[in-house]
């Protein structure tokens, strides 16, 4: 299980969110969305302060985290965070 967020993606995070190296954006589950793993759940962002971080990936200068209590929601598979050009959106793929 990996966390993977690729380089588009982490700096739309940058400028849409005006963070700035050294930053930490928390992946977490919530009520609601289009997830596709758990029929009305899905990820969202935030910045926060990691406390007790399961999964860590670091580009452009921010520090990407999901919490370990998190962790379920993957079932022991790879998120992976990607920036559509085309349709300007992220996409969070669970697999």
């Amino acid at each position: 299980m990996k966390l993977v967020v690729e380089t588009m993606a982490a700096r739309w995070y940058k400028e849409q969110m005006e963070l700035v190296d050294g930053d930490n954006l928390r992946i977490f589950v919530k009520m609601g969305g289009c997830g596709s793993v758990c029929p009305g759940l899905s990820l969202g962002v935030t910045k926060d302060e990691p406390t007790s971080p399961g999964l860590t990936h670091t580009v452009e200068g921010i520090h990407f985290y999901m919490e370990e209590d998190n962790l379920w929601y993957l079932d022991s598979k790879d998120l992976t965070i990607s920036f559509d050009e085309k349709l300007e959106e992220i996409n969070m793929i669970v697999g």
